[in-house]
């Protein structure tokens, strides 16, 4: 198990004041070594805690006397100590194994750990998930969980993981509910073997065997140009439309049944075929606006509608669990006091974003006349394929895209192509140019750095 690095210490903070230090290691907590930041957590939060310090290979003890319920200040470099459950799953469609070589190697880490399903809203497939871990999940009130479910079929969906435990790992699905656990589904849809009637059978077994599930999203596959796997495509117009209808009508089934739509489908699925995005009102849950479902409607609604409070759903529990650090989506993503446009006279504006994000800012920046502000479209030749979500973006291609538009006084990006400040193809946001700015992926903040514009 490995010992627990302090990155940070709050300044004036219960820990600053006792002289704990960035770069200290954690050996143990009132005699105790937690196993994750859950068990820490759980142990800083006493009256008096007695932290066992290793310093420039030094030991020694420091004591807390908690009169206050202020945190106690630390930052953890990792969430998990004894040891991430990495994935044993060998999916198709798993976009680890499209990436390129020579990108960040924390990327290249599958994890299958129901700690970081709760903590930051990963999906675990739950096949590597046994009794002891429910016991702890219901006991510790480990709500929500996030699970991959792809097809509930046993043998497709062994096929679909590639696993022979994931044919029946869904069992844990209906042992969480019935705990009363919240749990939040997702199905990659791989055309030709989990949509259509499988799909439609999936559908029918969580409404029969999961009802109580709280949503579920149907995203489509993603296939970057470095799939070495000839049976995963992306959906075509039509399999997405028809995918769509299939949709729709199990809401009405659901709500007929439940009360609730609960499963809904991808922006990007209605982008691809061509239909509109429902308004924010047709969302129930916010749950899963990270991955897609709902997130050009609140986009809209809050770029248009200064009253209207944007959704910003963090899934998964890692602000309330002091310490824990924000990694991957959850991360910092970049210095939020950058203000690159102020000392400067702004005539044009481009905003640079996926193919996606083009397909509907376009229309939205002509309804609302800004004549001096442009949308242009990266193409995401770093990963190619049918890859164009603005998360995927990378310096490289943003680059090149300045490069062929150089005519403007600034560029927009949106802040979720970032982690840490830091591109998927390790390049930092220092190394951009001046003009570059650095914007929220939100509709009232993009409108906010529009307004220097006018």
């Amino acid at each position: 198990m490995a010992n627990i690095l302090i990155v940070d210490v709050t300044k004036n903070s219960l820990a600053d004041k006792v002289g704990i230090l960035a770069n200290d290691e954690i050996l143990s907590i009132n005699g105790i070594q937690p196993r994750d930041i859950l068990e820490y957590s759980q142990l800083v939060d006493n009256d008096n805690v007695s932290f066992e310090i290793k310093r420039d290979n030094r030991h020694f003890v420091i004591e807390i006397n908690r009169t206050t319920l202020d945190p106690i200040g630390l930052h953890i470099s990792s969430a998990v100590f004894d040891k991430v459950r990495t994935c044993d799953n060998k999916c198709d469609f798993c976009f680890i194994y499209q990436l390129p070589k020579n990108m960040r190697k924390s990327l290249y880490v599958k994890d299958d750990d129901y700690r970081l399903s709760f903590l930051y809203g990963n999906f675990t497939t739950l096949t590597k998930f046994t009794e002891a871990d429910l016991d702890r999940v219901v006991t510790q009130k480990l709500s929500p969980i996030f699970v991959s479910i792809h097809a509930t079929d046993p043998w497709v969906r062994k096929e679909l993981l590639n696993n022979e435990r994931g044919a029946f790992s869904l069992f844990w699905m209906s042992q969480l509910l019935d705990n009363e656990v919240e749990v939040h589904g997702q199905i990659v849809l791989c055309p030709g073997i989990n949509d259509g009637d499988i799909l439609e059978d999936t559908l029918s077994d969580i409404l029969s065997l999961y009802n109580r599930i709280g949503s579920v999203a149907v995203v489509p596959l993603g296939v970057s140009r470095y799939s070495k796997k000839s049976n995963m495509r992306p959906q075509t117009s039509y399999e997405a439309a028809a995918t769509i209808e299939t949709i729709h009508n199990w809401q009405e089934i659901f709500v007929t049944e439940t009360g609730r739509k609960t499963v809904y489908a991808s922006d990007e699925m209605y982008l691809t075929a061509g239909i509109d995005i429902p308004s924010i009102d047709f969302y129930e849950v916010p749950e899963q606006f990270e991955n897609g479902v709902g997130l050009i409607a609140n986009f809209k609604e809050s770029f248009m509608n200064r009253d209207f409070n944007p959704f910003d759903v963090k899934t998964g529990f890692f602000q309330q669990v002091d310490g824990a650090p924000a990694i991957g989506y959850r991360s910092k993503t970049f210095d939020e006091n950058i203000d690159k446009a102020s000392d400067r006279i702004i005539q044009s504006t481009a905003i640079l974003t996926g193919g996606y994000g083009g397909m509907f800012l376009s229309d939205l920046i002509r309804q609302c006349h800004l004549t001096d502000v442009t949308v242009i479209q990266v193409s995401n030749d770093y990963f190619g394929g049918n890859i164009n979500v603005a998360g995927l973006l990378t310096y490289t291609d943003i680059v090149k895209a300045i490069e062929a538009n150089p005519n403007y006084d600034r560029y927009l990006i949106p802040d979720c192509a970032l982690s840490d400040g830091r591109f998927l193809d390790d390049f930092l946001i220092s190394d951009l140019p001046d003009t570059v700015e650095v914007v929220k992926a939100n509709g009232s903040a993009l409108a906010d750095a529009l307004s220097f514009s006018s």
